[in-house]
């Protein structure tokens, strides 16, 4: 691996940045989630290919793994649209406040598929995340179903993220969100008519009004296509230890982005702060953790030789 530069994490930090805004983007735009989960996958998988051609990488892939692409795709969809459904049933605060659970279920999930014994630290951390939860909903109560939906969208992103680290062996990255970004707009689009009979009285939002056309771009291009592409080559110097720490960044930056956006809308209580702070704690507490386990376990083979 190249050393990494100072530069090299200013990057990083603005890809986590574009990613924390999202949940602003998903208030910004008036159309309901699942259209904008429709919109931006295809927008999405449009700009992708526009750049798999530029790249003049091939597009085609085996029928088994167009297959295993396209259904994990479908998880990013329901992903996606439990994420924009909590900000706009709630907040873009406490949708974020939810999502900070996604590298705890991925550690506690990971283990599991992999039949690993689940760790020691992974449950007290996981009892920690559950606690700053019980604090938010004691003292924000009023946002409970946003919560529950954020926190669920985080399960089922921890579930892609695990899958798609299996995945990732066997293709292109470029090509695999490729097909991911279809498969996520297949399963929108089928989640559209039950959608729309039970959600919305059978009105379907399908044109973008405005300044939708716009942040619906930014949505698409920019957190999605840029963001994954800087954050690819962002890895081949950066260290995964890094990126996983800096990731955890991402609801702090949301939270401050959707504080500045919408001001006091956007204003918590103090439970609120107390109760995302707990999760966040747990969150950079887990590499940190691992980091000294691992320098840990070093130094005993090292005693060994």
């Amino acid at each position: 691996m190249e050393l990494a530069t100072v530069k090299d994490y200013l990057w990083l930090h603005l890809v986590v940045l574009i990613w924390g805004f999202t949940a602003v983007l998903g208030l910004l735009i008036s159309l309901p989630p699942v259209e904008i989960v429709i919109y931006r996958t295809l927008m999405a998988s449009a700009g992708l290919f526009i750049l798999i051609k530029f790249k003049k990488k091939p597009v085609k892939v085996s029928w088994s793994n167009l297959g295993k692409f396209l259904l994990t795709g479908g998880l990013i969809g329901a992903h996606w649209i439990l994420f924009f459904w909590a900000a706009q049933v709630s907040t873009a605060s406490v949708c974020l406040a939810g999502m900070a659970t996604c590298s705890l279920w991925t550690a506690i999930i990971e283990p599991l598929v992999n039949r690993e014994p689940v760790k020691w630290y992974e449950v007290f951390l996981g009892l920690l995340v559950i606690l700053g939860l019980l604090v938010i909903f004691k003292f924000e109560s009023g946002y409970w179903l946003g919560l529950s939906m954020a926190v669920a969208a985080a399960l089922i992103g921890a579930i892609f993220t695990v899958v798609n680290g299996r995945l990732i062996k066997s293709s292109s990255p470029f090509i695999i969100t490729f097909y991911e970004m279809l498969g996520a707009c297949l399963a929108a689009l089928s989640f559209l008519p039950f959608y729309a009979f039970y959600f919305s009285s059978g009105s379907i939002g399908w044109l973008p009004q405005g300044w939708d056309w716009f942040w619906l771009l930014v949505l698409s291009q920019v957190c999605t296509v840029f963001a994954f592409t800087a954050s690819v080559h962002l890895m081949k110097r950066v260290t995964a230890f890094a990126i996983n720490l800096t990731i955890n960044m991402e609801p702090v930056y949301g939270i401050l982005l959707a504080f500045l956006v919408f001001g006091e809308k956007e204003k918590m209580t103090a439970g609120f702060y107390l109760g995302t702070m707990v999760i966040l704690f747990s969150v950079c507490l887990y590499p940190v953790i691992q980091y000294a386990l691992k320098r840990k376990m070093t130094r005993q083979l090292r005693r060994l030789q």
